[in-house]
Formats: C-alpha cells, structure tokens, sequence
C-alpha cells in the first residue's frame, strides 16, 4: 500500500511539475509577447513632434520605408511640414547616372502635397523627356502656393529644346497661383517676356531674388518691367545684353529696397560680338540708392571685344574673366574698379603682369581674394603685391607656374616670404581651387 501510495504520489508529482513547466513557458512567452507589443507601443505613441524631426534627417527612401512600420510612422509620413521642401530629380536611367525621384511618389505628392509644397527645385539631366517631366509636374501644381521655384539642369540646358508655348504655359500656372513667390530660378529656359508680365502681376510684393542668365526670349523691356514693378528685389542675375541705363535706374528708385546683389554674365557667343556701353552716371546712381551692393560679373569674351568695358569707373566688386584677358584690360581694372573684393584670371598669356599687379593693389584698396591661372608674374612683383595688400587677402590662389624666378627669389624660397607678410603658411597651388 505505501508503495502504491509513494508510485501515485510520485506520479502525481510528476505530473504537477510538468505542469508547472508548461505554465512557466507560457508566461514567459506571453511577457515577451507583452513586452514587443509595449516597445511597439511606445514607438508608436512617440509625440508627432520627435517623429518630424527624425524623418526630417531621413533620406527620402528610408523616410518611405519607415512609414510602413505601423500607422503612427505612416501619418508622421504624411505631415505637411515634411513636403513644404522638395526636392525633383527627373533623371533618364539610360542617361544619368543621379537617381531619379520614383514616379509613384510623384503621383502621391501632387495628390496629396501639392498644396504644401513651399520650396520646390527641378533637377533635370541633359534628355528632352526630364524636362518635360518638369513641365507637366508644374502645370499640375494649382493648388500650390510656392515660395521658392528652382529650374536646373544639370548638364546641358535641356529646357531650352522644349516647344516654347509647352514651357510657358506650365511655368504660368505657378506664376498665376502661388502669389507668394520670393525666390526664383530660371536660368537657361525659353521663358519670355509676356510670362514675366504674368509673374509681375500675381508676386510683385514678393519677389525677391530673380535669376534668369541665358534667357533668349526675354528683351530689355522685360526685365525692365520686373524692376518698374518688383520693389522689393534683393538679388538679380541676368546676361549683359539684358542690362541696360534704364534698368539700372529704375532699381535706384526711391521705391526700391536696396538691391545687395547684381550679378551680370558677359559672354560673347560669336566672335567679334559688339556689346554695348553703361553710362557712368547709371551706375553713380544705383551706388548712390545701394552703397553696399555687390555687382558680380562674368567674362566670357575674346580679346578683340573688350573695347566698351572698363573705360570709365565701374562698381564691380566680384570679377571673373574665364578666357584670356590682355594686359591692357588688366591695366584698365586697376584704374577704374575702386570696389573690387575678389578677382580670378583663368589665363592671359606670356607677358608679365607685374604692373597691372601692382596698381592693382594700390588702387583696389577692398581687395580681398585673388586667383591666378595661365598668366606670368615674376616672384619679386608677386611679393611686392602680397606687401601691399597682405594683411587683408583671405584667398591667395596661385598656380606654381605662375612664379617666374628673378634674381630676388626663387620657387624655393619665396613661399616663406609671401606667407611672412599673409600671416600664415602658404604655398603655391598646383591646381587653381576657385
């Protein structure tokens, strides 16, 4: 009997433990179960706030493939805030190398986003099909009310092949309905002057910054009606055939905001181009309206068409000159551009520049930064310069081959004497870095 009893007990026991076994499984199971769906929960219930900011930081594809984690993510997806900066990039895979913004995307922004998009840039490649891409997103944008409107391409200007009246008819539909703009970039388009009226009349309180180089279609009397209208420009930039006396007197009307940067492209696109000339008392008084404004010019001419520039005074502050510049042009910056702050010379040829340097330092009394490509200077004339403007030059670039060695110095020793006078080392470029 007591051995039945001890069998049944030690079945019983036996049993029991299994039990409990089993038990002690299942409510660990259940924990762990419990404890996912608590850290579920709490990246869930994270505040819309903490969400915006890390999907703010996210790029566009990730930020797409978060959403996907449960219902919290996908409508901190979906938040207004996160669309009003987009960026388009309309890119043929058989031709560019960039990734392209996915189509299905695209159709979700315009369903949903149109309305908030704020600031909006179209990077397209050199194919015809991107930029009519970029054409129809825009003439979908009706309900969108931009501040900020960027047209780039990113190798050869492939708006420019697109029927006019296509380009122009999209373009409108943001200049009719965002009348907010402030911020606009167009360079390189078949834009005209009929669509400018169109611009003026629906962001003329608005518009701050207009860049338009390379607009064929638009005349003088276009941009001119933009300045008579746009008072409150900050920032202009258009090709010199587009600047003109009347221009710059009308953006020195005393309804004006002062102007802080005009930036003028000079490019000659046939050799022996006649250019016009700017009067004197034109720009005595846009300087007058706007002491401090920065006119940036680009020079992209032959040697023979530099005739009409740089006889008289003239307020540049920023000069580039990508082709060769002679030694009398040179010679003419140094006595007629007082404000200069940053000046660059891709090439000039074999003739030494040593006195246009020189007056250059004694004349341009703001000058700042310096690039020096395929020219000449000989090292003596080279230090006489940094002496004479050291201590205020931020940026000294100039190529090694530059330096022509003279009985004074030599390659060897000559960087211990310029960086003597600058202040800290320095060395001669081996590659221009402008």
């Amino acid at each position: 009997m007591k051995r039945g009893l001890q069998g049944n007990e030690q079945e019983d026991g036996g049993g029991t433990s299994g039990g409990c076994q089993k038990t002690l499984k299942r409510s660990r199971k259940q924990r762990r179960e419990k404890d996912l769906e608590d850290e579920e929960g709490r990246w869930e219930r994270l505040p819309q706030e903490i969400l915006f900011h890390i999907f703010q930081y996210l790029p566009l594809l990730d930020r797409a493939f978060a959403s996907q984690v449960c219902r919290g993510w996908n409508q901190a997806f979906h938040m207004p805030e996160l669309w009003r900066c987009f960026e388009f990039e309309l890119n043929q895979p058989a031709s560019s190398y960039l990734k392209a913004t996915h189509p299905d995307l695209i159709k979700q922004i315009i369903k949903r986003h149109s309305n908030h998009l704020q600031y909006v840039s179209f990077k397209v490649d050199s194919s015809r099909e991107s930029a009519e891409a970029a054409c129809d997103i825009l003439s979908q944008l009706v309900n969108c009310s931009l501040k900020t409107l960027g047209l780039i391409s990113t190798a050869r200007p492939s708006f420019m092949e697109l029927p006019k009246s296509h380009f122009i008819s999209a373009l409108t539909v943001v200049f009719v309905n965002s009348k907010s703009l402030s911020s606009l970039k167009i360079d390189d388009t078949p834009v005209d002057d009929p669509s400018l009226k169109v611009l003026v009349a629906n962001n003329s309180d608005t518009l701050k910054l207009l860049k338009m180089s390379s607009c064929p279609h638009v005349s003088p009397a276009g941009i001119l009606c933009v300045a008579d209208q746009c008072h409150g420009l900050r920032e202009l930039a258009l090709n010199y055939h587009l600047l003109s006396d009347e221009l710059l007197i009308a953006l020195s009307s005393e309804k004006h905001v002062h102007l802080e940067h005009l930036r003028i492209d000079v490019v000659s696109e046939n050799p022996g181009q006649h250019f016009h000339t700017i009067k004197k008392s034109s720009w005595d008084a846009m300087v007058r309206h706007s002491p401090k404004f920065n006119l940036v010019m680009y020079f992209f001419l032959y040697e023979d068409e530099f005739g009409p520039f740089f006889r008289d005074e003239i307020p540049v502050t920023h000069l580039y000159f990508g082709r060769s510049v002679s030694k009398d042009v040179l010679g003419r910056v140094g006595l007629n551009c007082p404000r200069l702050v940053e000046l660059v010379v891709c090439a000039n040829g074999l003739r030494p520049l040593d006195e246009e340097l020189i007056r250059i330092a004694q004349r341009c009394t703001q000058l700042s930064a310096i690039g020096l490509g395929e020219c000449e200077v000989s090292c003596s004339a080279f230090v006489e310069f940094v002496k004479m403007c050291g201590d205020r030059l931020t940026q000294l670039s100039i190529m090694e081959e530059v330096l022509v060695p003279d009985h004074r110095y030599g390659l060897d020793d000559i960087h211990w004497e310029v960086s003597k006078h600058l202040g800290r080392v320095w060395f001669p470029d081996m590659m221009p870095t402008w």
